[in-house]
């Protein structure tokens, strides 16, 4: 006799290739439309799984996971963070978490190079003239940004992403220096010529780029707060592709609009698409729509993980990535 199959339910469209294979794999329940769920779809949708796979902005906290079916026993997130989830209730719980990490390591920090290059040598402002028509010819002084070769890149959080970004920091021959919580290994800090600062404040006083690469934590929730934003060099560009709520976002707009910092290129932001209007119309900054890991091989690759968690888990094993509490 065969086993049952797996009901799993997914809150979001996924790549057709990714959908075609859960459903050869499992019993599948696809969202028609590419909407975000309701909370009152996710909690019907928990009562319903065995295994549900949502996505970053589907928020799941612990009065949800008290709703759950008996059935649900394992949260397969489509994405490597996993904030949007309370871990700890799952597991209390019995509900297994797993994400999707490393596969959007490159994709990210492609994504926060193109950031700093599109800040400091002024693209935005050139595309806005040329699509307005407004080019009339070359000119010595129009559009000056600056040269990214021996700048002084300052990396905050200097995981798998952090160290991407460093190693094509160094080929653009910007200094590599970085901030983290544990300080990297001799052969790896002498690989990527980074310099290790264990003061935060002595090293964003110093550095001409800040990049932000840090998950979101309790303890990294505006880490870049007023008064270490105000310690940015005033030539200072910040980019950030990790997570919004690492920056005061308003803090961060007064001392645009102010020319405290030269200017910043923001991938997320603190309040999700509620994006502070006034940081919407400035010049210096560069927002883009949570971009970073927008590619199609990146979006294969993890829904490729949450088909290899299921089906482990379904085997009776451990999810490969499997989250646990003390991880986060």
């Amino acid at each position: 006799m065969s086993k049952e199959r797996l009901t799993v339910v997914v809150t979001r469209r996924l790549p057709d290739p990714v959908e075609t294979r859960l459903s050869e794999l499992f019993d599948v329940r696809l969202r028609d439309d590419d909407t975000q769920m309701s909370k009152a779809e996710l909690i019907a949708a928990m009562k319903e799984a065995d295994v549900l796979v949502p996505t970053i902005t589907d928020m799941i906290d612990a009065g949800m996971l008290g709703q759950a079916g008996e059935n649900l026993r394992l949260i397969a997130n489509y994405g490597a963070g996993v904030d949007n989830i309370d871990v700890g209730t799952a597991r209390q719980r019995g509900i297994l978490v797993s994400n999707t990490p490393g596969v959007l390591t490159d994709d990210t920090a492609d994504m926060t190079m193109a950031l700093i290059l599109a800040v400091t040598r002024r693209i935005p402002e050139g595309l806005a003239m040329m699509q307005r028509g407004e080019w009339d010819g070359w000119a010595p002084t129009a559009l000056l940004g600056g040269r990214v070769a021996g700048r002084r890149l300052g990396i905050l959080g200097m995981g798998r992403i952090g160290q991407a970004v460093a190693r094509r920091a160094q080929a653009f021959g910007m200094q590599i220096h970085y901030h983290n919580r544990r300080r990297l290994r001799v052969e790896t800090e002498q690989a990527l010529e980074a310099t290790y600062w264990a003061s935060l404040d002595q090293m964003i006083a110093r550095m001409d780029v800040i990049s932000v690469n840090c998950p979101s934590t309790p303890n990294t929730f505006h880490l870049l707060n007023a008064r270490r934003l105000k310690l940015l060099k005033p030539d200072a560009v910040l980019v950030n592709t990790s997570r919004g709520e690492v920056i005061d976002e308003n803090a961060l707009t007064r001392m645009l609009r102010a020319g405290d910092i030269a200017g910043a290129g923001l991938d997320v932001y603190e309040n999700g698409t509620d994006v502070n209007p006034r940081l919407r119309e400035l010049t210096n900054v560069v927002l883009l729509p949570h971009m970073g890991s927008a590619t199609v091989e990146g979006r294969l690759e993890m829904g490729e993980k949450v088909i290899l968690n299921i089906k482990t888990f379904d085997d009776g094993h451990r999810p490969p990535d499997q989250v646990v509490p003390s991880m986060l």
